[in-house]
């Protein structure tokens, strides 16, 4: 999964953050209809690559700090924010698109 590839599929809905003011359309094509967070799942799999040839406790509390961070993101701020945009669309959305991966995480419509 790489983040250049999603990054280039959002085309202008793609933002660092979240502005409550800005309107973006729902981005469900590419990687994004397979998972709802290539970028972050790519983040996680580089990070966890890193763990994996560097294998001690700087490179597993980094891990373990980067996973946390992404969790929080994505679940208290990303997930309420286009859920409140895109409502029903999103909410259909998350139904059949894994969080990370796919097929894991979905929520129920």
């Amino acid at each position: 999964m790489r983040p250049l590839a999603a990054q280039t599929t959002m085309g202008t809905s793609w933002r660092v953050g979240v502005d409550a003011a800005e309107r973006t359309t729902l981005v469900t094509g590419g990687l994004f209809a397979h998972v709802r967070n290539p970028v972050f799942t790519a983040m996680a799999a580089t990070a966890v690559g890193l763990a994996l040839m560097v294998p001690n406790w700087v490179s597993l509390l980094a891990l373990a700090c980067l996973i946390a961070a992404i969790q929080l993101q994505v679940r208290v701020v990303e997930e309420p924010y286009l859920k409140a945009v895109h409502g029903p669309a999103y909410a259909a959305y998350t139904a059949r698109t894994g969080r990370f991966l796919p097929r894991s995480g979905r929520l129920t419509a």
